[in-house]
């Protein structure tokens, strides 16, 4: 057994022997279809969790440290063998879950674990095909391809060079010039890299479109669907939620930017280095450094609930964040798991923005989720869908208010005003990087330039707040997807967030009425783990679906009419 206690810096990693997975995988299909009773077939089920999870940790590990320094040689060497193994690997995978859909005794593994495992398992298996394991391997190696490029950038920008997330805090400076200058700094680097950014999603485009004709779809987008393990809506409802962004949602957010455009003393439309600027004295940054921010999220935590105190000290004492912005870091955050030890890792890069507090709320949202649920069978229960997961993070930004002068000290009232603005203005803009996807796999044949049409034309109906004037390179040109990695990297990702900020505004609105109730009812979801479909998960919490257009309609009332009166004298 692995010592559960282990600190991230002292986990071992090997890379194990491909064909001995393999050979351990086929074992276990072989002997769970050969078994005589339950209580055999349940302890193959259990021994092949554990080993699924060994073997995910490994992965897992290899992807993190790779991350923390891209430049590393071995740990480059180890993701380009996890690009091409796993792949490989899922073959074995589908045959287990064929023989676990097959086993005579799935009416007994139902009743002790639940139905939605087979339900997922039937989904994964409408996404694999032989045919398609060199274009998974292909894809992987693309998508490595766009996360190293992006973390290669050297940006040169007064007299010094930077990464994408360094140079963040000179993109929302209050001084109206320098923050042009930074944004025009990021959009030439952009530009000068679009011929590789093109070559690599039109190849991607092109290898996902044949996935899905491989597996007799018209295009790729079920495949999609598939692959992001949606069990309980389609397509039709995702375009049901489009329309009420767009009628309930956009006419909100344009408001909020037409009073941001007046404390600004800017015009309408925004340019995208305007838009970035929430008060003219400049955005809320937190106080202090780094541990400083830490520290705050020990208090918040601390204070919360003992559930949250034990799991942030935790994540502290084992040394599971990096969050720190350094040469060679591959850019962006998240929250994944290593299910071997029964813990999270959050992955960031801190650059003194308000977004370093939205790690130690949002990304710790996801790690408290996975903590709370860790010792679920099967280990897929340990998370939910995509969205589902989203709600934990998004929704624990907004517990976070009450402390937010520990975070933020003299700009807490800044704080509270953007945060809530944000949460509205993102909708619009994650439900367009959707809709986008949606065009650009339903006409895979587009050309790039067609692409960067088709982005310009979205901004139209979701960003009306937006200057496209071709002031700032690429971002003004109709470019500026291909700095959302989720797009390379993970496609239909991105309306997750979307569903799940709708949700986080049922919890800010409980939230302004009764903080205890909302925290209750925030447990009650959070404590179901995975082991219910999103819309099971809502209701056994007494949430609305934000498939519901009464939802977003509410939800955006009380938050406009909070944002209008809210008091923002003596803020410049």
């Amino acid at each position: 057994m692995p010592d559960t206690n282990i600190k991230f810096p002292d986990m071992p990693y090997k890379r194990p022997d491909l064909e001995e997975m393999k050979a351990a995988c086929a074992d276990h299909i072989r002997r769970l279809r050969e078994a005589k009773t339950y209580e055999e077939a349940r302890e193959i089920f259990l021994s092949y969790e554990r080993e699924d999870m060994r073997v995910g940790a490994q992965s897992v590990l290899a992807m993190i440290r790779h991350d923390i320094d891209t430049r590393d040689e071995f740990y480059d060497g180890e993701v380009s063998f996890w690009d091409a193994a796993e792949p490989e690997l899922s073959e074995y995978g589908q045959e287990w879950n064929k023989a676990m859909l097959e086993s005579p005794f799935r009416k007994d593994f139902e009743a002790e674990y639940g139905s939605l495992m087979f339900t997922d398992t039937e989904i994964s298996l409408r996404t694999f095909s032989p045919k398609n394991i060199p274009l998974m391997q292909r894809e992987n190696e693309l998508t490595t391809t766009y996360s190293k490029l992006i973390a290669s950038a050297q940006i040169e920008f007064e007299g010094k060079t930077y990464t994408h997330s360094q140079l963040g805090p000179m993109k929302t400076d209050p001084d109206d010039a320098r923050r042009l200058a930074a944004w025009r700094a990021q959009g030439e680097w952009f530009r000068d890299n679009r011929p590789e950014l093109d070559r690599i999603y039109d190849e991607l485009v092109h290898l996902r479109d044949q996935m899905g004709k491989n597996l007799g779809y018209e295009n790729y987008i079920p495949l999609g669907y598939d692959r992001m393990g949606r069990n309980c809506y389609g397509k039709a409802d995702v375009e049901k939620f489009r329309e009420a962004v767009q009628k309930y949602l956009v006419p909100v957010a344009d408001a909020i930017y037409r009073r941001q455009a007046e404390r600004l003393g800017v015009e309408y439309p925004l340019s995208f280095a305007d838009e970035a600027l929430s008060f003219r004295s400049g955005n809320p940054r937190p106080k202090g450094t780094a541990e400083d921010v830490l520290n705050a999220g020990r208090k918040f935590y601390s204070e919360l609930s003992p559930e949250t105190k034990e799991f942030f000290d935790m994540m502290l004492d084992r040394q599971l964040m990096d969050v720190l912005s350094t040469e060679g870091k591959a850019g962006g955050g998240y929250c994944t798991g290593m299910g071997e030890y029964r813990v999270p890792f959050i992955f960031a890069n801190f650059n003194g923005t308000e977004g370093d507090v939205t790690v130690v709320t949002h990304e710790a949202g996801h790690a408290f989720a996975y903590w709370m649920n860790r010792d679920r069978v099967p280990s897929s229960y340990c998370w939910p869908g995509m969205e589902a997961c989203e709600v934990h993070s998004m929704s624990m930004e907004f517990m976070a208010w009450p402390w937010a002068e520990d975070f933020f000290g003299e700009d807490a009232r800044k704080f509270r005003y953007s945060h809530l603005a944000a949460a509205i203005t993102f909708i619009p803009y994650g439900t367009l990087v959707d809709h986008f996807q949606h065009e650009v796999y339903e006409h895979p044949e587009m050309t790039p330039e067609q692409r960067h049409e088709t982005w310009k034309r979205l901004l139209g109906v979701y960003q009306p707040w937006l200057r496209l004037d071709g002031g700032i390179p690429f971002f003004a040109d109709g470019e500026g997807w291909q700095r959302q990695g989720h797009i390379y990297q993970s496609p239909f990702y991105y309306i997750d967030y979307c569903l799940a900020q709708t949700v986080s505004l049922e919890f800010w609105a409980l939230l302004q009425d009764d903080p205890r109730a909302a925290w209750e009812k925030y447990m009650a979801y959070t404590r179901q783990g995975g082991s219910r479909p999103f819309t099971e998960l809502l209701k056994n919490a007494a949430l609305e679906s934000p498939f519901s257009p009464d939802t977003l309609r509410t939800v955006c009332e009380k938050a406009a009419k909070w944002l209008e009166g809210y008091d923002l004298s003596g803020i410049e």
